[in-house]
């Protein structure tokens, strides 16, 4: 295939100069080379592809037919060449990224507000799916990489350490007066008692964070007298913040809720162990240059 193609190279030079002189200077090879090319050539076709005369060369009806198609060839090969120059030049690429809602929303948006502003010319699509369904996608190669918290079953993927998050109980001031009135107890209320007498709202038992928080509470031997579950994280502040029970979150996404005093703090005997939220993707299969990029910024950055 190479020699066709460079056979094909000379009779396009050939017909573009219209004679082999010139074709010999473009192409910075000795006349004999060329003419022995396009005698291999026609030979190779089982035609004659150029017509000869003391004044140069001229196609034939199958050199015209042949020198318009290989003119398109070597059009398409040199658009190629600079379509990629160009993206390399400006950077373009595309990127795809799986996330939980409340990842995307708290940890990856963030990230990505700087990121393209060093990188505009880079298109990302987002996947808002739950973790279970992000680790699934990277398994198939539906994306490039995915948000997630670090878990036990992650032997095939990669993972990159994004930042390390706090789960805890938060609710109102409010809550906590009502329920001491209802439990008519005037002294302080510890921590085991307010969850065994309060409505506990977690986030549904398909999410990996409530596994986490579930295994805890297993562990500590806390129960709670009613539960609520729903599916956001979002909701789960909102309902804290309407003096509907104890709410179990991120202490990392409810900073301004707590520094104001919109929520406080549920202090636990043993607290809810850190965790990782990162970035994995697929051990064995190449990153894109785009996805790479992302990465090194994120290695890099500050999250």
């Amino acid at each position: 295939m190479e020699q066709n193609f460079n056979l094909y190279h000379i009779f396009y030079t050939v017909a573009k100069c219209k004679n082999i002189s010139g074709a010999a200077r473009e192409l910075y090879i000795s006349q004999p080379a060329i003419s022995k090319a396009i005698s291999r050539l026609e030979a190779g076709l089982n035609t004659t592809l150029f017509l000869r005369s003391s004044r140069g060369v001229k196609l034939t009806e199958a050199g015209e037919i042949l020198y318009r198609q290989v003119e398109s060839a070597f059009l398409s090969i040199s658009q190629g060449e600079e379509q990629l120059a160009r993206i390399q030049k400006l950077g373009i690429g595309h990127l795809t990224i799986g996330a939980s809602t409340t990842l995307c929303k708290y940890v990856l948006l963030p990230l990505l507000r700087s990121f393209l502003h060093e990188n505009p010319h880079i298109q990302v699509s987002i996947a808002c799916q739950s973790t279970y369904e992000t680790m699934d996608a990277l398994e198939k190669g539906a994306i490039d990489i995915g948000l997630i918290g670090a878990s036990d079953n992650m032997e095939r993927l990669t993972f990159l350490p994004a930042m390390e998050i706090q789960d805890i109980f938060v609710t109102t001031r409010t809550y906590l007066d009502n329920l001491r009135e209802r439990i008519q107890q005037d002294g302080p209320l510890s921590s085991r008692t307010v969850l065994a007498q309060s409505t506990l709202m977690l986030l549904n038992k398909e999410n990996i964070t409530r596994q986490y928080v579930d295994r805890y509470l297993s562990q500590e031997n806390l129960t709670a007298s009613r539960m609520i579950e729903v599916t956001s994280l979002d909701l789960l502040i909102e309902f804290a913040k309407t003096d509907l029970g104890i709410a179990c979150v991120i202490k990392n996404f409810v900073r301004e809720e707590l520094a104001d005093g919109r929520l406080i703090q549920l202090k636990m005997p043993v607290s809810i162990p850190k965790r990782q939220v990162g970035f994995a993707w697929l051990s064995s299969a190449p990153l894109p240059p785009s996805a790479r990029k992302f990465l090194d910024f994120v290695e890099t950055g500050e999250v």
